[in-house]
């Protein structure tokens, strides 16, 4: 007898890209269905926004501050004294479109995605999941769409927060540590920054969630094998929605206008 063959790993990935695409898409669907789960949602926004402040601003804080730490020395180095004051439109377009966006996606997926997966993969393996599709209910609309709406609403919220701790951080490091001068400085980072940048940066955020969100209850969904499956469903989830940010982001910035 020979033995079974195991599909490549070409096709193992498009059938997995398959099953994420087919569960966006039942997600999507989901949204002009009733009832909506309200309470639910809520309770996501919650956990998604409000539980993730802390994390994101001390992530915004250091970014920005070691943002203006490398912006200051370059231009105090290689252009001279005086010319620190030019790197607060550098700080505040770099923070506001790219760094404050990717960090704030990278820390979500962290911190939420890991936990969708774990929920749905523990309701998965303790037959939670299998009693509510007995009792008729649409795991889409009940697991899924209130989750990736939440991740959609809140993650620019955070970014905007993100993006005004980051600024000041970025500010405190220059004019107040280094003595840069304050009017040139602010004068320079409003010269060169509008509301397109922090609308790019706030459009890449809401993408990062939606992935974060489908891609945590992908994993989860999937979850088999008990409580070393729903470790392993974890470390994919955060493991692949991580990658596809870092990959979008390079996209998103090519296609976005600048």
């Amino acid at each position: 007898m020979t033995e079974k063959t195991k599909p490549s790993l070409v096709l193992v990935f498009f059938g997995q890209v398959g099953e994420v695409g087919l569960l966006a898409w039942n997600t999507f669907r989901s949204i002009f269905r009733s009832p909506w789960e309200k309470q639910n949602f809520i309770k996501q926004l919650e956990e998604i926004g409000v539980r993730s402040l802390p994390v994101v601003a001390l992530t915004a804080a250091f970014g920005g501050l070691v943002f203006g730490l490398q912006t200051y020395s370059g231009f105090h180095q290689y252009i001279g004294h005086g010319s620190e004051a030019y790197g607060g439109a550098i700080i505040t377009l770099g923070l506001a479109e790219e760094l404050i966006p990717l960090l704030v996606g990278l820390m979500i997926s962290g911190r939420v995605g890991s936990s969708m997966a774990a929920e749905i993969g523990t309701m998965r393996i303790t037959e939670q999941l299998d009693a509510l599709l007995c009792l008729g209910a649409d795991h889409y609309s009940y697991l899924v769409l209130p989750r990736a709406m939440a991740c959609f609403v809140m993650l620019p919220f955070l970014t905007l927060y993100g993006d005004a701790i980051g600024i000041f951080g970025g500010f405190f490091y220059n004019v107040v540590l280094m003595g840069v001068n304050s009017v040139n400085y602010l004068r320079n980072s409003l010269m060169y920054f509008d509301f397109l940048d922090v609308l790019n940066g706030l459009v890449k955020s809401a993408i990062f969630g939606v992935v974060i969100a489908i891609v945590g209850c992908w994993q989860g969904l999937k979850a088999e094998g008990g409580a070393a499956g729903v470790g392993r469903a974890t470390t994919r989830a955060v493991v692949i929605s991580s990658i596809c940010i870092l990959i979008m982001n390079f996209f998103l910035s090519k296609i976005l206008p600048l």
